[in-house]
């Protein structure tokens, strides 16, 4: 008898493929360190397998709102219709700060996978351009809204972390 992989249905929770894109979210962060900007990365994954990237561009187009996950939601939101969308997750690098969160509720994402959590990405950044980070979970952003965005993570975190290592300490 051969053995048989079987996905958990709870979308709280981390499967092998799940894994499989996140470690591609990290690519994506790598990507877009090595153009010079901040280590973030963010992969959408429809029901039809359909895959839309984004990557972090807050220094080389000089926004600041140009985060990796909101750059994403900007191009899947132009690509896939709502309903895609809902059926959707949402693969990071980096758990969503509250603005990337604001933005996949309003885009109607209907699930979030994130590597590295905010209070780990708080602990390698003290502070950036002399401000702290923000404490404020994806999780406590979405619980706050009308509908559910499931949340699972975090995960492979070790290997999320491993590209921000150096950077920051660079940047402060």
């Amino acid at each position: 008898m051969s053995a048989v992989t079987i996905e958990p249905t709870d979308p709280t929770i981390v499967s092998p493929a799940d894994e499989e894109h996140l470690r591609h979210a990290i690519e994506v962060a790598r990507r877009s360190r090595a153009e010079g900007n901040h280590p973030f990365g963010a992969v959408l994954v429809a029901p039809d397998g359909a895959v839309v990237e984004g990557t972090n561009s807050v220094v080389t187009a000089g926004d600041p709102t140009g985060h990796a996950e909101t750059n994403l939601v900007r191009l899947a939101s132009a690509r896939l219709a709502p309903e895609r969308l809902r059926l959707s997750t949402l693969y990071t690098s980096t758990e969503p700060c509250a603005m990337c969160a604001g933005a996949i509720y309003w885009s109607g994402i209907g699930r979030v996978v994130y590597a590295l959590s905010e209070q780990g990405l708080a602990a390698m950044v003290p502070s950036q351009d002399g401000e702290p980070t923000m404490d404020l979970p994806c999780r406590e952003v979405f619980a706050r809204g009308g509908r559910t965005v499931h949340v699972a993570g975090p995960a492979l975190v070790a290997d999320a972390a491993e590209v921000h290592r150096g950077f920051w300490d660079a940047s402060s």
